[in-house]
């Protein structure tokens, strides 16, 4: 660490306000012969899908997040201990994997629409391929995150304030709707708004789809139409309405906290749910945990197994060794930086340092494509000046692994710095205060003291940070070298051919790697609240 903090803090949020600062200087620049093209020709599609996508997804991952944190914290039917828990696996399904799963389902020649119509009868099915579509499998992959902040939510105001609502002669109904939804409704928006957020940075999904976002319109600018000036005009407009969910899901965040700070969150009691109400809760969970989770794993594994013989080569080595090394690497830088963003705040914690710990790392509210763009740009003009300088013939630093492993940690930068920040919290500043009286301090403090201390924090921030680089697409699809191919371009060269059963092998490399970590989020959170 050097002598200020502010040496070591300054130039890792430099790795996100360079790319962000880059293309927001678009926007107050603007190229009127672009700006006129895309205000006629792109940007009313992409703001209508996008804005029926972000209404869409809004509205159904509030209803099955919001109803089933209720069920599953506040109620008591068969099975809550198991869905407690288990509707939360679709955590560790990419969105991309369960929406070429169920486009591969229900398209005519998919199995369930062939066996409807063979066994049944049933020769007309609503088409998948459609905006509805997109929603639905868009809700499946993302209700979780409201499900997380609602049940921590619902759990901690406990039933006594709806049972006095009750006393009262409301019934229960409207006590859900007049007391613990209002008071839940922090932990709900800022679930919400994060699912927003990832509905504002996918790519895969809406690839899969072939429906047109400010995501794909950057890809194919850049890739399609080879106008870098196009892709960072739209990147800039898409930053600007991530910004604005980003301050929202704050406030939300900020205003978290009344909704357990009644006495009533001690009591634990549940509803005692009968009959007919009993077996609607167990129907409406098991719905969403099969369709969120069960089909689309099981499907995964059946296309997987059926083309493993043929499919199976020495490239899928290649493949695997790439997604993990990357993985591994980024995981690793990302992990160190959180540690060094943390530490200087620990020891400068100033609204400055907290306000550069933010800012580095916001990158995590930005798609991927836009981080792509924002840091080629200056990474190509880098790469002219050392060309006219040196008189070198290619280029230097464009399409290696450095600028992807930059983009990792401008994405990732913020997994990683939770855990970290949430362990360091932890260590009290009476141990700082001991280990200075034994005459313990600077570097020695924290390899002796804090780093041993932090083990369990940094292990959880390097298998976050490794899962979300193994998943990610649309920074590996747009800055990795020539050749470099890993699970996930493997799986988008798939979809994008139709190929579903050849998507499915290494789509489920990714899901097993997903599911470790996952499994250890759920548990963590279970022992929290218990």
């Amino acid at each position: 660490m050097p002598a200020s903090p502010w040496l070591a803090a300054a130039p890792i949020a430099l790795i996100t306000a360079v790319p962000v600062l880059v293309l927001l200087g678009h926007l107050l620049h603007p190229d009127q012969v672009i700006w006129q093209h895309l205000w006629r020709h792109v940007l009313p599609e992409l703001l209508v899908n996008t804005a029926w996508l972000a209404l869409g997804v809004g509205l159904g991952v509030s209803l099955l997040g919001v109803s089933l944190a209720w069920l599953t914290a506040a109620c008591d039917y068969p099975g809550r201990r198991f869905f407690a828990w288990a509707l939360l696996l679709p955590l560790a399904l990419p969105a991309y994997v369960t929406a070429f799963v169920w486009l591969g389902l229900l398209d005519f020649t998919g199995p369930l629409a062939t066996w409807l119509r063979e066994s049944w009868g049933i020769h007309w099915l609503p088409p998948i391929r459609s905006r509805a579509g997109v929603i639905l499998v868009m809700v499946l992959a993302l209700y979780p995150y409201v499900y997380l902040t609602a049940r921590a939510a619902f759990q901690g105001m406990g039933p006594r304030l709806t049972e006095a609502a009750q006393s009262l002669g409301v019934p229960r109904w409207r006590a859900f709707f007049r007391v613990a939804l209002p008071m839940a409704r922090p932990g709900i928006t800022a679930g919400v708004m994060l699912a927003l957020m990832e509905t504002l940075a996918d790519f895969g999904t809406v690839s899969v789809f072939n429906y047109n976002t400010f995501t794909t319109a950057i890809y194919k600018a850049w890739f399609s139409m080879f106008s870098l000036p196009a892709a960072a005009q739209l990147a800039s407009i898409l930053i600007f309405f991530v910004f604005v969910v980003a301050v929202l899901e704050n406030l939300a965040r900020s205003r978290r906290s009344y909704a357990a700070s009644t006495r009533a969150s001690q009591i634990p009691a549940r509803i005692a749910l009968r009959g007919g109400g009993a077996l609607l809760a167990f129907a409406w969970s098991a719905g969403v945990f099969g369709l969120a989770f069960v089909v689309p794993v099981l499907q995964i594994a059946d296309w997987a197994a059926g083309v493993y013989a043929q499919d199976f080569d020495a490239r899928y080595l290649g493949f695997a060794w790439h997604s993990l090394l990357l993985s591994a690497l980024g995981a690793l830088i990302v992990v160190a930086l959180a540690l060094v963003l943390g530490y200087a705040q620990r020891l400068r914690p100033t609204p400055a340092m907290r306000l550069t710990a933010r800012l580095a790392t916001l990158g995590y509210a930005l798609p991927g494509t836009v981080l792509a763009v924002g840091i080629f740009i200056p990474v190509a003009w880098l790469d002219n000046q050392l060309i006219a300088f040196f008189r070198l013939d290619g280029q230097v630093l464009s399409g290696t692994l450095l600028i992807m492993l930059l983009a990792y940690c401008a994405r990732f930068l913020a997994v990683g710095f939770g855990p970290v920040e949430s362990g360091l919290s932890r260590i009290t500043r009476s141990v700082d205060e001991a280990a200075q009286s034994l005459g313990v301090v600077g570097r020695r403090r924290l390899t002796r003291i804090h780093l041993p201390m932090l083990r369990a924090s940094l292990l959880t921030a390097l298998a976050l940070a490794f899962v979300d680089i193994m998943k990610e697409l649309p920074i590996t699809l747009m800055t990795r070298p020539f050749g470099w191919d890993t699970l996930a371009v493997r799986v988008f060269e798939m979809t994008s051919e139709g190929e579903w059963e050849r998507a499915a092998l290494p789509a489920a490399v990714i899901v097993l790697v997903g599911l470790l970590p996952t499994y250890w989020l759920i548990k963590h959170t279970e022992h929290a609240h218990t």
